[in-house]
């Protein structure tokens, strides 16, 4: 490629045909302006740096601390975030905007930390202790009640006892219920136990482990908390049952010990006594009572800070974004020897200069620099980055194209073209006017509520479909149009414009055939007759109508990508391409595919019943015989031996020349190049810092000529595949008016048929959900990748490179929403 143009002039505001002149510019900025002036660049949006510093690792850069810096800042920003999500605080938006130093915001962010971590720790601290209360309470209730009625059921057997034997022992521990009751109070055994709670899910294993360890040498009693308690620990609600446990011996204790911790089983104290069970109840409640304020005071001050924060965290987020960008960018400055001022170098558009002159100017002054920075312009071979100009409408087209490949610097944009013939390729193959209606409404509201859903996050799938919502617009559109010209409204054809033009013959012409029409009236106005849906004849006029304008589109379609091939030889002065790539692919094309759209035209004008079939296939087999009925106008034989010539001698013509001319052209080059004057010093330090690799390129005919071969003997097949390929609108079309038919007879009306009110009404709901099912979802979205498929494969490879690189400048508006990591 040559050298890229450089010069002034703005270019139109809106040109999508070409990218925008792109150039290569160097600033020199002083150390002390440096932040200021990539800050404004950054509001500018119109310079994409290069990087300068690639041989170096992140943390070799010179503004590595400062990005950590950010990073931390980041950090705390996601900490708050989380924090504001748990309590339930959304970030709101501040219509006053404060003025914060970025060092002022980090001490800050500190201090909030500091803070908001405290209150957490504290408030767990809290939240803990108010959850053992609890659990504390539960068992002194719940294990109370087991001495309660355990000590009442000791004193009646006590009575009893005594009344039998009329003795005047006394009881000393009434659990027990032995006769050694009876006996030395020296012999008799003191147990010991303890209390608590163990998750309900586990209980009946611990019961059995702490039989087996103690060999069944405890007693176990357990009961249901009624309500889920929430664990000190794990901070769950968690369903638990309140055990006490009774043991004999210290030995017993610490297995006993052992299997509660194993458990997750909460030990807490319990008196024996039932005057000291009251008092713990009391004093617990009153602990609980004054932790439940504490913390109610505690959490709603945490809400308070936290409604602080969201006040200004989207801009404190934004700033610290734009503080990492900034640093991330000047890390791709190159420092200067001298310390004092740092390199920059990217690419900008032509119509930039005078804005991006202008943002520095501004930044020398706001910095208080003595000195402004250098804006100059490099000249260069390198190969610029792509710039379309593109606003809300003319966006997702161009992503469209840009998913195949960006354009090559200043090649023809297929945009211009896919504007028009997508959304009316997608229509010659869902050709509905209902149907189209029912995308329309669904396009018009995505458009009218646009301001309001480009503000919200949205799922994956209406996210696209928000995206695109200007192509389904003009796919509606388009769907009305042709349905009006199929005349299908639900599969269903209406006299829009007019009475039919035919009528049946006599009253048995009841199946509405081709055979039993004459024509009555004059001609159906606009598109398809109504009588012409559901003819019974061999071939109906619809179907024929769909597959013929099919191969005509496609032969359009293809010519305009090989005129688009002449545009991009024209703009690069590339006369070999249009001499032996342009020509001779015209020539073939039209020759054969060309010919062909031009004897369906021909025979729709005449009315001629000429089977084309047979015209194609004899032109190669048979070119010298007579056609016979066959001929559609005089001369047509001659014209086919003429074209058929042309069309044989277009494929050396592609092949051959173009190699041998390249390679007299590299020589012719290079030995001009042998006898050029020595240029000065300067002149050749210059000459080598603007040429890369590019210009040393070895010149190797045999690839040449085998790449020449491959594309021609690719053109030649591909007329063929691609023509064929056409075919698909024919066939796309004629699947969706017969989907809709079997949906509206099979359904709609089958249901309509019985006189049955919920028949009707089930078969209606059927009726809505199979026609937004498959005809609205799933047959747009594949008719939607055909149409696809038609502009990447079929009409772009006839001039599309598509091996450029996008140009991705720096931009605040177009930072990342999510938090990065360093």
């Amino acid at each position: 490629m040559g050298e890229v143009a450089r010069g002034g002039g703005c270019c139109p505001p809106m040109d999508l045909f070409r990218s925008e002149p792109m150039q290569l510019v160097q600033l020199i900025i002083p150390i002390e302006s440096a932040h200021r002036t990539v800050s404004y660049l950054g509001d500018l949006g119109l310079l994409q740096f290069k990087d300068l510093n690639s041989e170096k690792s992140p943390f070799q850069r010179t503004y590595a601390a400062q990005i950590k810096r950010c990073g931390e800042m980041a950090r705390k920003l996601r900490f708050f975030k989380e924090q504001m999500l748990k309590a339930g605080v959304s970030p709101k938006l501040s219509t006053t905007q404060v003025d914060v130093n970025i060092d002022n915001l980090e001490v800050k962010l500190s201090e909030i930390e500091s803070e908001l971590t405290e209150m957490n720790a504290n408030g767990e601290k809290l939240q803990r202790s108010y959850n053992e209360l609890v659990e504390y309470k539960l068992v002194l209730q719940k294990a109370g009640e087991f001495f309660h009625s355990a000590q009442s059921g000791a004193i009646e057997q006590q009575r009893e006892y005594e009344s039998r034997l009329l003795s005047g022992e006394s009881m000393e521990t009434p659990l027990l219920q032995d006769q050694e009751l009876s006996g030395d109070s020296s012999k008799q055994i003191k147990l010991g136990f303890l209390a608590g709670l163990v998750p309900r899910e586990k209980s009946m294993t611990f019961e059995r482990i702490l039989f087996r360890a103690t060999r069944g040498n405890v007693f176990l009693r357990q009961t249901a908390v009624e309500d889920p308690v929430t664990d000190p620990v794990s901070g769950e609600k968690t369903e638990k049952n309140v055990f006490v446990v009774f043991y004999a011996g210290e030995k017993v204790k610490a297995k006993i010990l052992k299997i509660c911790d194993a458990f997750s089983a909460n030990r807490y104290p319990f008196a024996e006594e039932l005057g000291k069970q009251a008092q713990m109840i009391t004093e617990a409640s009153g602990k609980i009572s004054e932790l439940k304020t504490t913390i109610d005071t505690g959490l709603q001050h945490r809400v308070n800070l936290l409604d602080t924060i969201g006040v200004q965290f989207e801009q404190w987020n934004l700033l610290v974004r734009k503080e990492k960008s900034i640093h991330h960018t000047l890390n791709m400055l190159s420092l200067d020897v001298t310390k004092k001022c740092l390199v920059a170098e990217g690419w900008s558009p032509v119509f930039a200069t005078k804005q991006i002159q202008d943002a520095l100017q501004r930044a020398a002054v706001d910095s208080n620099s003595q000195v402004s920075a250098i804006f100059q312009v490099l000249h260069t071979k390198e190969m610029p980055p792509t710039y379309f100009r593109t606003n809300k409408f003319t966006s997702s087209y161009q992503g469209i194209i840009d998913s195949y490949g960006v354009a090559k610097y200043q090649e023809a944009n297929p945009t211009v073209y896919t504007v028009v013939t997508f959304p009316f390729l997608f229509a010659v193959m869902f050709g509905d006017w209902g149907h189209g209606i029912c995308l329309l409404l669904a396009a018009l509201y995505f458009i009218i509520r646009e301001r309001k859903l480009s503000s919200q996050k949205l799922d994956d799938i209406t996210e696209m479909t928000f995206g695109g919502r200007y192509v389904i617009l003009l796919m509606s559109l388009f769907s009305i149009y042709t349905g009006l010209i199929y005349n299908e409204f639900f599969s269903v054809p209406f006299e829009l414009f007019g009475p039919s033009a035919y009528e049946c013959r006599d009253l048995a012409c009841s199946e509405a055939t081709t055979i039993g029409l004459i024509k009555a009236r004059r001609t159906y106005p606009f598109g398809v007759d109504p009588v012409w849906h559901g003819t019974r004849s061999e071939l109906p006029f619809l179907n024929s109508l769909k597959m013929k304008m099919s191969i005509l589109l496609g032969v359009a379609q293809m010519n305009l990508g090989i005129i688009m091939s002449f545009f991009n030889a024209i703009f690069f002065r590339n006369s070999v391409n249009i001499w032996f790539q342009f020509i001779p692919q015209m020539i073939f094309l039209n020759s054969l595919f060309g010919y062909l759209s031009l004897l369906i035209i021909v025979k729709w004008c005449t009315g001629s019943q000429a089977d084309l079939y047979h015209v194609m296939i004899y032109m190669f087999l048979s070119p010298t015989d007579d056609l016979g009925e066959n001929e559609l106008f005089a001369g047509q034989k001659n014209l086919q031996l003429v074209l058929l010539l042309l069309a044989v001698v277009a494929v050396p013509w592609m092949l051959l020349p173009k190699p041998f001319i390249l390679k007299k052209q590299h020589e012719a080059r290079h030995g001009a190049e042998s006898y050029a004057p020595l240029p000065s010093t300067e002149e050749s330090l210059q000459v080598e810092s603007n040429h890369d690799s590019h210009g040393h390129e070895e010149f190797e005919f045999s690839e040449i000529f085998v790449h020449q071969l491959i594309h021609t003997i690719e053109f030649v097949l591909g007329a063929v595949s691609n023509t064929a390929s056409y075919l698909r609108l024919w066939a796309l079309s004629l699947a969706h008016s017969e989907l809709s038919s079997v949906f509206y007879e099979k359904v709609l009306l089958l249901a309509w048929g019985y006189n049955n009110v919920i028949i009707l009404i089930v078969g209606i709901l059927v009726f809505i959900f199979a026609t937004v099912g498959v005809l609205l979802v799933m047959e747009t979205l594949s008719a939607f990748l055909h149409a696809l498929r038609l502009h990447w494969v079929e009409f772009q490879n006839k001039f599309y490179e598509g091996d450029g690189y996008k140009f991705f400048p720096f931009s605040f508006s177009l930072l990342d929403e999510e938090d990065e990591v360093l």
